[in-house]
């Protein structure tokens, strides 16, 4: 008897070595998975820039630090909260704030030149894309990665069109290949719910994004639908209903492995997550 539906997912035509070098870019989500890559004895960095959500937001990170173009003291990217009179940038997280612009933008600086020298080495990109909905600056209009809890009069919020995203980033990805032809670069949709938008609204918002991706023609892995045809079942999500529950990751993060990773790969990995495991285990005796 059959109690679930089964998503076939073919195995991909590359796969991935241990060790390899990997970037994950993208929403929270992108921070579970690097981490499930990172204890397997991966080279990996994840979310250098903070999380973030939507297409645009991503795209114009990875352009900015491709061109290593540097943030100056007067960037229009930097803003004092007007609450916590604190810098913060508007494409960057919180962690990169300071009560010293100076520091801010040093930060800044050199995670983006440390972006750019691990992409032209790195096999692979992960993208993990999280809503079809961005915020603007209300005065200027400039993109916003992060609202910095600061006055929503501030902002617009508008929908991303799927051919928006993918012009957009098709013209990011040409770039990506000529400064790394041997980059493989995959996408994939966040199966956290963003409450926020509203459930309604999410699901369209998910929608543009699998749209998206179909046109640009990209690999894809299937994380959104595991979440929604697979593990439809409450039993599999967080306390707060809408991230994946440590379960529902776990099998997410086994059916990527079936994909990318070969026999030789899977062993590998699984021997160097068990060494860390006892490594945490001595370390929390200790």
């Amino acid at each position: 008897m059959e109690l679930m539906t089964h998503i076939d997912i073919p195995a991909s035509d590359w796969k991935l070595s241990s060790g390899a070098k990997v970037l994950l870019v993208g929403s929270c989500f992108a921070d579970e998975m690097g981490q499930k890559m990172q204890r397997g004895g991966f080279e990996v960095m994840v979310n250098p820039f903070g999380t973030l959500y939507n297409p645009a937001s991503i795209a114009a990170s990875l352009l900015r630090s491709l061109s290593e173009r540097e943030y100056m003291m007067d960037s229009p990217e930097l803003v004092r909260g007007e609450q916590d009179l604190v810098w913060h940038s508007w494409m960057h997280h919180s962690t990169f704030s300071s009560s010293e612009k100076e520091k801010l933008v040093a930060k800044m600086n050199k995670t983006m030149h440390i972006v750019a020298d691990f992409l032209r080495e790195a096999d692979v990109l992960i993208v993990t894309l999280g809503t079809a909905f961005i915020y603007r600056l209300k005065k200027t209009g400039a993109l916003v990665a992060n609202c910095h809890k600061q006055k929503d009069t501030l902002f617009t919020r508008e929908r991303m069109s799927a051919y928006d995203i993918a012009d957009q980033w098709q013209t990011l990805l040409m770039l990506l290949h000529s400064v790394n032809p041997q980059l493989k670069i995959l996408f994939t949709v966040s199966p956290v719910r963003h409450k926020r938008d509203g459930f309604h609204a999410n699901q369209i918002s998910k929608g543009i994004l699998l749209q998206a991706v179909d046109e640009m023609d990209v690999d894809y892995f299937p994380s959104y639908e595991i979440m929604m045809d697979e593990l439809r079942d409450y039993r599999f999500y967080a306390d707060d209903m809408i991230h994946p529950s440590a379960r529902a990751v776990e099998y997410i993060w086994q059916r990527f492995q079936d994909v990318f990773f070969d026999n030789k790969t899977k062993d590998a990995v699984a021997k160097a997550t068990k060494e860390w495991a006892r490594l945490q285990h001595r370390n929390i005796i200790l």
